[in-house]
């Protein structure tokens, strides 16, 4: 990422922390005894050398695939869900979603990034939620909902409209706004053609009523985009908008099968793209044509 015409500013600072937050930034001296008071008391970690950023942010991860790495290196994305995905997703236990949720946290912030949106899978969200909440990463994330049972999904996957969405609201309302606000819930479509369109407009009316976030994948790769048209006979951004998976609230991960009027549709929505391009390339999805 380039900054254009930024200008670089190194401040040399001590920086406060005072339960969890940054208290004061203050012109470092560079003398170790120049502290008084509550500052004397203070546990100390000398950075020299080292940058203080703002955190960074993963705007699309599953970390309920965290313990699933290596398993699935070699495949495009419809044959990765249905050979590898999607039956170690459904061989979950609430044990194994925990601690794939916390592993996969720990890393990221040890790395830097401090907020983050995950789709989780669909069954035992309530334990990643727990892993969050202890870990301490700022974190939005949200049940993986599917109603429509999509060709080669395992049967343990498959749950009903009214399961999902009740399950989705339950969430929401045991932990949205958990933790002083660092937890959220969004709603979690995993992508059109697993989900049907009643469970797509009551996860866009929910995500209104709790002021969340919407989240799915969209036009990842050229088959997706076809069966969609196929099933639907709208391109995915014109059916998504029509079942309201739209706007500021939403956040389509990849759009890397979308023409130039689908952008501009975007863009008039002021819906979010997350750009995925490891992903994209791992899969042999294709490259987004981001403006």
């Amino acid at each position: 990422m380039l900054l254009h015409n930024g200008d670089w500013e190194v401040v040399r600072a001590d920086v406060s922390v005072r339960d969890g937050r940054i208290a004061t930034i203050e012109k470092a001296t560079g003398r170790r005894n120049d502290r008084t008071g509550a500052r004397r008391q203070a546990q100390v970690r000398d950075c020299s050398g080292c940058l203080i950023i703002p955190g960074l942010i993963q705007a699309h991860v599953h970390l309920c695939q965290t313990l699933f790495r290596g398993l699935a290196d070699d495949l495009r994305l419809e044959d990765w869900l249905v050979r590898r995905i999607w039956p170690l997703e459904a061989a979950h236990t609430e044990e194994t979603v925990y601690w794939s949720a916390l592993l996969g946290a720990a890393e990221l912030l040890l790395g830097g990034t401090t907020a983050i949106l995950d789709m989780e899978t669909v069954h035992y969200t309530g334990r990643a939620f727990e892993a969050l909440e202890r870990i301490g990463i700022r974190a939005t994330a949200g049940k993986c909902l599917m109603d429509a049972h999509p060709e080669g999904a395992p049967l343990e996957l498959a749950e009903s409209t009214d399961v999902a969405l009740s399950d989705a609201e339950a969430l929401a309302t045991r932990w949205h706004g958990a933790a002083e606000g660092r937890l959220r819930v969004c709603f979690a479509p995993r992508f059109v053609p697993s989900c049907s369109g009643p469970l797509l407009r009551a996860a866009s009316d929910l995500a209104e009523r709790f002021d969340a976030q919407l989240h799915t994948h969209a036009a990842e790769t050229i088959v997706e985009r076809e069966t969609v048209l196929r099933t639907t006979g709208l391109e995915e951004i014109a059916y998504l908008d029509s079942v309201g998976i739209a706007g500021p609230r939403a956040a389509l991960a990849h759009c890397v099968w979308v023409d130039g009027h689908e952008t501009a549709r975007l863009a008039r929505q002021g819906t979010t793209v997350v750009h995925c391009p490891s992903s994209n390339l791992k899969l042999a999805s294709g490259l987004a044509k981001i403006p």
